[in-house]
């Protein structure tokens, strides 16, 4: 299978290039999209999270309050580093059965750990969706409804800019609208599927 790994910061709108790629007929495996699942009510996963951490990371459905996680785990290092023990694994396994699933000339494996991961080695080819810095602060804290302490917070938690664009195979400049975004899909897309073809 021809892997494509798609990656940027929070807040750069891997969404809508996702969403461009999809209409396009190409499978997605999203890993953010794994990690909700292999939480979801019912889960040993959940269990586990909610014995460690108290009920009180529930929501009255049952369902993970991730906003509420993810306040406690970017206050506590070895509560993250617990966390991701746990969910690392899970996710590798369910994303990988998936990947061997797609049926699309080529798959796009969306994660925002491509590059500080270690995960883009299993990738043909890279494409980062960038960006500036202050843009992501803004969209997320619009998007999120989180003060800006926390979103700066998670942005110093993941990989910078510059490493991201630097292992790039492929930049999305999605600093303008969605037409300049589709475009730049496009031209892409045909690139991926004669690759795909070659299988280069």
């Amino acid at each position: 299978m021809y892997i494509v790994g798609l990656t940027g910061g929070i807040g750069s709108g891997k969404s809508a290039a996702t969403r461009a790629f999809a209409d396009k007929g190409v499978v997605i495996v999203d890993a953010d999209v794994v990690a909700r699942e292999v939480v979801e009510p019912g889960t040993p996963a959940l269990k586990a999270i909610a014995a460690h951490f108290g009920d009180d990371i529930l929501q009255e459905n049952g369902a993970l309050d991730r906003a509420a996680l993810r306040q406690r785990i970017f206050a506590d290092q070895d509560e993250k580093r617990w966390l991701e023990a746990l969910l690392h694994p899970l996710i590798h396994a369910e994303t990988r059965r998936q990947l061997d699933a797609a049926q699309s000339p080529y798959v796009i494996y969306v994660s925002p750990l491509l590059v500080d991961g270690g995960q883009q080695t299993m990738c043909k080819d890279l494409v980062v969706v960038d960006v500036p810095e202050a843009v992501q602060i803004e969209r997320t804290m619009a998007r999120d409804n989180n003060p800006r302490s926390l979103v700066e917070k998670i942005l110093a938690s993941q990989v910078d800019r510059q490493t991201r664009l630097a292992a790039a195979t492929h930049v999305i400049d999605n600093s303008r609208d969605l037409a300049y975004l589709a475009a730049q899909v496009d031209t892409l897309h045909q690139e991926f599927l004669s690759k795909a073809k070659r299988n280069d």
